[in-house]
This record gives C-alpha cells, structure tokens and sequence, in this order.
C-alpha cells in the first residue's frame, strides 16, 4: 500500500514535534498504521485512528483515511496513555 501524506501531517509537524521531545518519523508513523496497539475505525469513520506506544507515557495517535490501496495520513499526535483506550 502505497501512504502519502497531507500538507497537514507533513515533515514540518516531524520537526515540530521533536521540539517538544517526541520523536515520529515517517517510518514509525508506517508502524503504527500496519501494527497498531489499538485502532478505532467508528468514533471519525471513515476516518481510522490508530494509536501505538511511544514510550512509557504517550502514545502516538495517526489519523487516516484508507481508500483503494492508498492511505492517505491526515495528522498525527502524542497523546497520554489511556486518555483514549
């Protein structure tokens, strides 16, 4: 599957986020849209959020739409451990 990404989840928020000590790059964003800890395919449908572990306090939370083969990643964000699941 091929994943692009929006204006909005460019590398800028890359950049972005590491300022704020937290470390999502492309390659971790992939893996936590092919294995994800927990996915929520109903509360934004046909949104999909997938959320995966960044470390012992966060999670990192990739919203995307999946249409045909592509995926395309609107935002992502850290968000605290079980605030969402």
């Amino acid at each position: 599957m091929k994943i692009v990404f929006t204006k909005h989840a460019s590398v800028d928020k890359v950049a972005m986020l590491k300022k704020h000590n937290f470390t999502a790059n492309k390659a971790f964003i992939k893996e936590v849209i092919e294995k994800p800890d927990h996915e929520d395919k109903e509360s934004d449908f046909p949104k999909i959020i997938a959320s995966k572990s960044m470390d012992s306090k966060h999670v990192l939370r990739v919203v995307y739409k999946l249409e045909d083969d592509i995926i395309t990643v609107i935002t992502f964000y850290p968000a605290p451990k079980g605030r969402y699941y």
